[in-house]
């Protein structure tokens, strides 16, 4: 059952005339020798860390370890209750949710990294915002886990999720389109509209730096995660609403990869360039490292 690329992936799927969610976790049971009912625990346990690890902030948040983030995902929250909100219910939650994971992680909570600790935020933020909005049960949001695990799995495999390699487009870009095939399936898309999602949102984060302040998984870490949510719902609803993608997934994951290494190191998570290398990010540094 298993498969190496996007178009193997799609393959399966017409032939077993199945959802991308349910091939991975075929795939998942069979090559991994995973009983079903060890792999649905693993998905309930995982869901609900995220659960935890994404509301928690917002009724008793905490400084994180190296004090540049805390609270921020409170506010958002609060803001989003009222009048003067521009997001949206749905938006304003995900950017909640996914500022919140941060905040766990950076005080060293227990988060799912999905598929990284930098980007943990994003497919939690997406989906439980989508819970929210349109009365989702968790069984179908497990579904949409798993059919974002196969998107990070094809990333794994063929591109980067890896900060240091490749880029913050390979963490926050790559959870953004695990996100944005996840709501594509939940919402009743094929999975040839799921991949499409993945390659506009992986697309709309070509070239993103990773540039920690400081060398820490805070800022700006945390503030584009909110950005990978929006991205991830905005490249679903293009494609729910019947637009596609010029380029293949296999192709845009293989662009990625190639731009990632085209990436200076200094750009890639050493925290010696973009926002880290400017003299108030390295001011911050210095400030945390006394």
């Amino acid at each position: 059952m298993d498969f190496y690329n996007g178009k193997e992936l799609l393959k399966k799927c017409q032939e077993q005339q199945l959802p991308i969610s349910e091939i991975m976790r075929l795939r998942e049971i069979t090559t991994g020798s995973m009983p079903p009912e060890k792999f649905e625990k693993k998905l309930e346990k995982a869901l609900s860390i995220m659960k935890h690890s994404a509301t928690k902030p917002l009724t008793n948040p905490s400084k994180s370890i190296g004090g540049l983030i805390g609270g921020e995902a409170k506010k958002v929250a609060e803001h989003g209750k009222t009048s003067n909100c521009v997001c949206g219910s749905m938006l304003s939650k995900a950017i909640s949710y996914s500022m919140a994971v941060l905040e766990v992680n950076a005080s060293m909570g227990l988060i799912v990294a999905a598929p990284t600790a930098g980007s943990s935020g994003v497919v939690p933020g997406v989906l439980l915002a989508l819970a929210d909005e349109h009365n989702i049960d968790d069984e179908t949001l497990c579904k949409g886990l798993v059919n974002a695990s196969a998107i990070g799995y094809l990333l794994m495999r063929n591109a980067s999720v890896s900060g240091a390699e490749a880029g913050c487009q390979a963490e926050v870009g790559a959870a953004s389109a695990m996100a944005a095939s996840a709501i594509v399936e939940i919402m009743g898309g094929t999975p040839e509209m799921c991949l499409d999602a993945a390659s506009f949102a992986l697309s709309n984060l070509l070239g993103l730096v990773c540039d920690p302040i400081a060398g820490l998984v805070e800022a700006p870490c945390q503030s584009r995660n909110a950005i990978g949510v929006a991205n991830a719902i905005t490249s679903a609803e293009l494609v729910l609403s019947g637009v596609t993608h010029h380029i293949p997934f296999d192709e845009i994951a293989h662009a990625m990869l190639r731009v990632g290494k085209s990436l200076p190191f200094e750009l890639r998570e050493t925290a010696m360039g973009g926002l880290a290398g400017t003299p108030t990010g390295c001011s911050l540094g210095c400030g945390i490292c006394k």
